[in-house]
């Protein structure tokens, strides 16, 4: 049975990984995109490669995972990623860190400074109008 890859779903199966929201993932793709556009992208089987590459970017996840992810591949990766090796007490584990924990670190890491530059952006906006109510 032949498989089709839908990188639309692919997409979005990444991004609800990483617990990003539709919105977030518009914010980082720039200011033409909303949360309607995210939901249309990922009803799409294919995506255009300069798009897939930006998301890529955005997401921090190689484009060739978009683009050869299906779910019988999914099942293989956790099967094997989740074997044997995954122990860390055994000596011939080859790493012992996930992917997917770094690149959720990454991201809860820019969510605080999002977040941080948000409330930095309002205190000054408090300032500023104090200084306008004086004057």
């Amino acid at each position: 049975m032949e498989h089709t890859i839908h990188q639309g779903r692919n997409v979005k199966r990444f991004r609800e990984m990483l617990g990003i929201k539709q919105e977030a993932l518009a914010f980082d793709l720039g200011d033409d995109w909303n949360q309607k556009k995210v939901s249309l992208l990922e009803q799409k089987e294919i995506i255009e490669d300069p798009l897939l590459k930006r998301i890529s970017e955005v997401l921090k996840i190689p484009v060739e995972a978009f683009q050869n992810f299906d779910e019988e591949q999914a099942v293989n990766i956790i099967s094997n990623t989740f074997g044997d090796n995954a122990c860390v007490g055994n000596p011939n584990s080859t790493f012992n860190f996930s992917p997917i924990d770094e690149i959720k670190k990454l991201h809860e890491e820019k969510m605080e400074l999002y977040e941080r530059m948000l409330k930095e952006k309002d205190e000054m906006m408090g300032r500023l109008e104090r200084l306008i109510e004086k004057g």
